[in-house]
This record gives C-alpha cells, sequence and structure tokens, in this order.
C-alpha cells in the first residue's frame, strides 16, 4: 500500500494513565466482536483483539486510502471485569472502541474502563495500570476514516 509506506508495526506498554492515553489514541475507533473480548480471572487478565485504524497514517487527509491493522490488547493485573450496557451473550455482535480510560483509586489501584459507542463499557477493576497493545498482521485498504461530530 503506498500511503502506508512509513507503516511500522506498534507495539506499546501502559504502566500509567498518561502511557494508557496513548494506548486509548491508537485503539480509538477500533472495531471488534465481543466474542473476541475475555476475561481470565487465573490469569488476572483481560484481553481482546480488534481492527484498529491506523490513524498515524492517516494524517489530516480527509480521502484515502486509509488502513486497518488487527491488533491485540490486554490489561494484567485484574481484579474483576464487569460488562455494563453490552450483551455477552450476543458473541458476533460488533462494537466500536471509543476510548480507554484510567479512574484512580488508593495506592495505585483504580479502574480501566473501556467506552464504546452507543453507551456500552467494560470496567476492569486492577491493582496498577498494566497494559500491552500489539498489532499483529499487516494493514489492509478501508475507504472510509472515521468521522465525529464536532461538539
Amino acid at each position: 500500500m503506498a500511503a502506508l509506506k512509513d507503516y511500522k508495526p506498534l507495539r506499546l506498554m501502559a504502566s500509567d494513565a498518561d502511557d494508557l492515553k496513548l494506548i486509548s489514541a491508537c485503539l480509538q475507533d477500533a472495531i471488534a466482536k465481543l466474542g473476541d473480548f475475555a476475561y481470565l480471572p487465573g490469569e488476572r487478565r483481560f484481553a481482546f483483539v480488534a481492527n484498529r485504524f491506523v490513524w498515524e497514517c492517516a494524517g489530516g487527509r480527509r480521502a484515502g486510502p486509509f488502513a486497518r491493522v488487527r491488533a491485540g490488547a490486554h490489561f494484567d493485573d485484574v481484579k474483576a471485569a464487569q460488562f455494563q450496557h453490552l450483551r455477552t451473550d450476543a458473541k458476533d455482535a460488533v462494537v466500536e472502541l471509543l476510548s480507554i480510560r484510567f479512574e484512580p483509586a488508593e495506592d495505585g489501584a483504580g479502574a480501566i474502563v473501556l467506552d464504546f459507542s452507543g453507551g456500552g463499557a467494560v470496567r476492569l477493576d486492577v491493582e496498577s495500570v498494566n497494559a500491552y497493545m500489539s498489532d499483529l498482521s499487516e494493514p489492509w485498504r478501508t475507504r472510509a476514516k472515521p468521522s465525529h461530530e464536532e461538539s
């Protein structure tokens, strides 16, 4: 893909709220199926895979070509995971990730919240911010660039 000649696979790690903002920006508008989210209590991990929009190669362009890439993310030190306003039995339901944010509590603990379009969320009670994101595939073309209405 000529438009992605500068593409380099991302591998990011977050250990605090500021780092998590970078992962959130990279995963903004990622599309996933609910069946691609998993809480693994024995491993104290929450993980998912999604098709993320390659924002870093889109620049300020309004016209394509644009791309998406398969990406994986996981959060460690997770004590509990709660799905809010999402039908976890609908494994093929598609969701769009809007943001990932940290709500601090005492001693570095808190909650990591994944917010989705339509009002759904996943809340992870964590001992600390310990998150990872990696691109897993080669990018592929997509026609549309996600847009957000200005308020």
